[in-house]
């Protein structure tokens, strides 16, 4: 009995404590202690973190300029080149590859054909220099994380013209990510302007609004970008047409955002705090941006992850059908453009590695957006 006494207080304190900590938290550190309890959220945040990076830092860890300086004219539409520590002539502690040689056959209708000759070792190297470029747009460097001595290799094959798939897809993934945050951003403006005054002026100010949001959103987007594309002439270089395609994004992605902040505001603005801040001379956008908004803060950043990915969806797709991004920009869509020809489904089957990475892009996006609208929904754990 006296053992049980003891106990007894130190297990009231702890639950005490726990219980101050969770009332005394901020929404934020609620938000993250509901979300890294969701396994498949947490799982798929790892993920797309290592995208992310993978795409920031893509010009070291690729090995080759995915455009010009990295193209292998000796190596079109070749294989996917994997490295291996052991072949017929023994094992290597280094990691190597073959070196290849082609050739055109009478035998394939003059098609090239690719020899692998296993007398000839192209050994690994980490850490090599090559191509120059520029990390994160204005750092110089020419350092890459791996090469090969006396050759190239290419991980995921090459394309057509004989452009290195794997760096391709990595400053890919970059590409996609900036037009999709770029858009995101001038969406997110957008709605938290328009939302913000249609839901606190209301009257005739909201109906305008309204009429406004709702043509924006019944304008069917492929036909409009289509009339756009028109207009672009041929000659826009690749930069133009990157920043032209993300801002055309954000003004046509900003109505659905805007109805949910212009339905919460609808419900808050005639709460206490809103009227005292009215009664104390507060200024309608103040009022807006330091006291509405910020009371919703974590649904706004829920909804921004769940709109990233659609963002990168109608980019990618917009490219597919050659109305956004082309050569020499490397896009998960551009890259998706070439990958529909018959002869690739039936003899180049590695163009569509890309596709894994996009599809694998998108998923991570929707499973932190819906790990993070549960924890941010302070009657999540009552539903279940």
């Amino acid at each position: 009995m006296s053992s049980e006494t003891t106990n007894t207080p130190a297990l009231d304190a702890s639950e005490l404590k726990a219980k101050e900590a969770y009332f005394t938290a901020s929404q934020t550190q609620l938000i993250w202690a509901r979300f890294i309890k969701q396994r498949a959220a947490l799982i798929a945040g790892m993920v797309l973190l290592v995208l992310i990076l993978s795409g920031i830092f893509a010009p070291f860890l690729s090995p080759y300029d995915p455009t010009i300086a990295g193209r292998d004219k000796d190596y079109t539409n070749g294989a996917p080149q994997l490295p291996q520590f052991c072949d017929v002539s023994g094992c290597s502690a280094r990691p190597f590859i073959h070196a290849v040689e082609r050739e055109r056959s009478m035998a394939t209708n003059f098609r090239w054909v690719t020899t692998i000759n296993e007398d000839e070792r192209l050994y690994m190297q980490f850490f090599v220099t090559g191509d120059s470029y520029k990390l994160f747009g204005f750092i110089k460097g020419n350092l890459h994380l791996f090469g090969v001595e006396g050759g190239k290799i290419h991980l995921f094959g090459t394309d057509e013209d004989g452009q290195d798939i794997f760096s391709r897809t990595l400053h890919a993934i970059w590409t996609s990510m900036q037009v999709g945050a770029i858009g995101v951003f001038i969406a997110f403006v957008l709605a938290l302007i328009i939302g913000g005054i249609s839901g606190y002026y209301g009257g005739w100010i909201d109906s305008i609004l309204q009429m406004i949001t709702d043509a924006v959103r019944t304008v069917p987007e492929i036909p409009l970008f289509m009339a756009l594309a028109a207009f672009m002439p041929p000659e826009m270089s690749a930069e133009a047409r990157f920043f032209y395609i993300s801002i055309i994004l954000g003004f046509v992605g900003w109505p659905t955002l805007a109805r949910r902040v212009r339905t919460h505001i609808l419900t808050e603005r005639n709460q206490e705090y809103v009227l005292a801040a009215q009664l104390c001379g507060a200024s309608s956008p103040h009022i807006i941006r330091r006291h509405l908004l910020p009371s919703f803060t974590s649904y706004i950043i829920v909804d921004l992850v769940i709109s990233f990915p659609y963002m990168v969806l109608k980019e990618t797709a917009l490219s597919f059908i050659g109305l956004g991004l082309k050569d020499p920009v490397s896009s998960l869509g551009v890259m998706l453009q070439k990958a529909t020809s018959a002869d690739v489904m039936l003899n180049y089957q590695w163009y569509f590695i890309p596709v894994i990475f996009f599809i694998v892009l998108v998923m991570a996006f929707v499973f932190v957006g819906d790990g993070l609208r549960d924890a941010a929904d302070p009657y999540a754990d009552t539903k279940k």
